[in-house]
């Protein structure tokens, strides 16, 4: 009886994990438009003591990319053109 029960809700989990998986996707790829880059970033660098280099740089990877990643730390792994753009000496180039 029981199994019967988690069969019937297994199509129900697995739909809601497919559209959990889809909304962080659709968070980071490619998404913003330029004009959307002001207000990401700006959140984005708001709790960094060193906003004006953080802007600049979180300005230019977003034009290349239309990505910020969600939160002001972290989470660079939803937007991969934001993570991978590297700087010469092979540190990240945007915050």
């Amino acid at each position: 009886m029981a199994r019967s029960h988690f069969f019937q809700s297994l199509p129900v989990l697995m739909l809601l994990l497919l559209l959990s998986f889809s909304f962080v996707e659709s968070y980071g790829h490619a998404k913003l438009r330029p004009k959307d880059c002001g207000g990401r970033c700006s959140y984005r660098c708001s709790a960094t003591s060193h906003r004006k280099p953080c802007m600049f740089f979180c300005l230019k990877c977003c034009s290349k990319c239309l990505c910020v990643p969600p939160g002001t730390y972290g989470n660079k792994q939803t937007c991969p053109c934001y993570n991978n753009w590297k700087t010469k000496e092979g540190g990240p180039k945007c915050p």
